[in-house]
């Protein structure tokens, strides 16, 4: 994928490059991160003669949606346990899940209380008693097959920059970058969600300890936004023709220009941002700002 220069006057006055990898336009409908972490998933399960895919989320879910077209172009069954069995009576009307089930996604409806001992022996075992066998994948696809794929997000020609940037969700695609910078390379994490759990997360996949993460910019936790990160988001994309989401993209963009602000880097620091996709669940996020009266993310 390629990398664009973003120029803008927080850049020019600190005298600093700053490049976004565009991984979010690898796919049409399996965008950045989780065409990374599904590729060698896939694999995986079809050396294991699995013919369904079972995982887990959220009613906007990118994974959610990413493996239901996934499975669909690779010819494997799939089913996805959501949280929330208020969404049963209308999950019609939410464009992630419509778009999964359109893709042959069997939903399964959970109650959150349920929904938390998700991955449990004895919910999946109750989940393989109603579905058959299954090759699982973890919510946010997370495992050491999905690590594996996002080793291979940096390439040789990107081994010049001084800072690699991502969003942190479950850990899967930091510990991925890690694994495959130089040493010499910083790589700054910024969380989209609340919680001291990331570092213990990330340990278990990356060895190396050239990384750090920010927590300043998660905005009050997973997908909460306000007015101030909508403008950022809007006015970023009218400058640059570059959309971001609202949930990790448009969080770590934000940080990364206040830390350039601030002076946090130093002249001529080089930066490559990874755009991680994303961008399905803009329609879902859009209703919800409607219905609060926020500003819509155009």
């Amino acid at each position: 994928m390629h990398n664009e220069e973003i120029i803008l006057k927080e850049t020019k006055a600190a005298n600093v490059r700053l490049f976004i990898k565009r991984e979010d336009l690898i796919h049409p409908f399996v965008s950045g991160n989780k065409f990374r972490k599904l590729k060698f998933n896939i694999a995986e399960a079809q050396k294991l003669q699995k013919k369904t895919l079972l995982t887990f989320g959220g009613a906007y879910s990118n994974h959610i949606a990413a493996t239901a077209y996934a499975g669909y172009e690779n010819g494997l069954q799939t089913i996805g346990v959501i949280r929330g069995e208020e969404l049963e009576e209308k999950w019609e009307n939410n464009a992630t899940l419509s778009f999964a089930q359109k893709h042959g996604m069997k939903l399964y409806f959970e109650t959150r209380s349920n929904y938390r001992k998700k991955e449990t022996s004895e919910n999946l075992k109750k989940l393989q008693a109603l579905f058959g066998d299954f090759y699982l994948i973890p919510e946010g696809g997370t495992n050491l097959n999905a690590v594996r794929g996002c080793e291979e997000i940096l390439s040789f020609e990107e081994y010049h920059f001084n800072y690699i940037c991502c969003a942190v969700g479950t850990g899967g695609t930091i510990a991925g970058l890690i694994n495959c910078s130089q040493p010499r390379q910083q790589v700054l994490g910024f969380p989209a969600l609340k919680g001291d759990f990331l570092p213990t997360e990330i340990r278990k996949f990356a060895h190396d300890d050239n990384w750090k993460l920010n927590t300043d910019y998660h905005f009050g936790g997973y997908a909460k936004v306000n007015t101030e990160l909508i403008t950022f988001i809007n006015e970023f994309k009218q400058k640059t023709g570059i959309p971001l989401d609202p949930v990790y993209t448009g969080k770590m963009m934000f940080g990364i220009l206040d830390l350039i602000k601030s002076g946090y880097f130093n002249e001529k620091t080089e930066i490559l941002a990874i755009h991680t996709g994303g961008l399905q669940g803009i329609s879902g996020m859009n209703k919800r700002l409607k219905q609060k009266n926020l500003p819509l993310i155009k």
